[in-house]
């Protein structure tokens, strides 16, 4: 059999393994609907929640399946701005994910670079980028999250860049661990033996076998990512008020909790509970199927 037949076959095989548990297809049937949601959100939301001229104050916390002043029926209610609260979540998850997959990427590119470095490197140069990494970790995300965005300011560019800051650390010290182990084996020997570059051994025949931990470990961040930027959110230091993300929703509806209307917090509260367990779910999955001594 060819190599290029062996590769439709063990991709079948994943996928097989991978949707062998029915939480792991509930999960990524979810994750796949919310992404759709959230990127079809300009499309599909009934209200743009960002374009001000389009938002009533006369509409403000109406519960949900009131009718309007427009006579438009707002299914999940509106927030105390007026904002339509299905509208609001499809663009609060969007941003959500935006940030979770672009600063996990951004992180993951990084983190990759310093690790496969450090470990092909060693010596003084290896122990100088793992101090770095401990003194990174050493520090509470929440709180180098919350001192950057401080001096930096909001914006989503903004989150993304704390975000990476905090998660570059994790995926460094991993892809280190990784390729040392890989760099001790026989293939890399033998490559070393025929004098091939030190760039292409390491980024043609070590970094592959590095791909399936560190996928994993990015799935990890993304969900963690989305839960530090809603956290940010939250506490008033991720976007600006006119651009609400998931956490800046709950916030919002948190001091109406009280006096019952519940929907501005509790329905996007929802929405990032199922988005942040979905992609766990998938990481747990996709953990177990990479490594079957797992399952054993």
């Amino acid at each position: 059999m060819t190599a290029s037949a062996q590769k439709p076959s063990r991709r079948r095989a994943f996928l097989r393994a991978f949707m062998s548990v029915p939480s792991a297809k509930i999960a990524l049937a979810i994750f796949l609907a919310l992404s759709g949601a959230a990127i079809l959100a300009p499309w599909i939301a009934p209200q743009n929640p960002y374009d001000l001229a389009t938002i009533s104050i006369m509409d403000n916390l109406l519960a949900p399946g009131t009718e309007s002043w427009e006579g438009y029926t707002h299914w999940l209610g509106t927030d105390g701005q007026g904002r339509d609260m299905l509208s609001a979540m499809l663009y609060g998850t969007r941003i959500s994910l935006l940030v979770g997959l672009a600063s996990g990427l951004i992180a993951l590119t990084f983190g990759t670079l310093i690790g496969l470095i450090a470990a092909f490197r060693g010596g003084w140069l290896d122990t100088l980028l793992m101090r770095i990494v401990d003194l990174q970790l050493s520090f509470p995300t929440i709180l180098v999250a919350l001192v950057l965005l401080v001096i930096l300011g909001r914006g989503v560019d903004k989150i993304i860049l704390a975000l990476v800051v905090v998660q570059w650390a994790y995926f460094a010290r991993t892809v280190r661990g990784v390729a040392l182990v890989e760099g001790a084996r026989d293939y890399v020997e033998a490559a070393r033996g025929l004098r091939l570059g030190t760039l292409r051994i390491l980024f043609l025949h070590v970094l592959p076998n590095c791909l399936p931990t560190m996928l994993v470990v990015a799935t990890m961040q993304m969900a963690m990512a989305i839960s530090l930027e809603a956290t940010l959110s939250f506490l008033g230091l991720g976007l600006p008020p006119t651009r609400p993300s998931l956490g800046l929703l709950i916030a919002n509806g948190f001091d109406y909790l009280q006096s019952g209307r519940w929907w501005i917090s509790v329905l996007p509260g929802l929405v990032l509970l199922i988005l942040i367990m979905s992609v766990n779910v998938l990481g747990d999955r996709l953990r177990e199927t990479l490594n079957p001594n797992l399952n054993r």
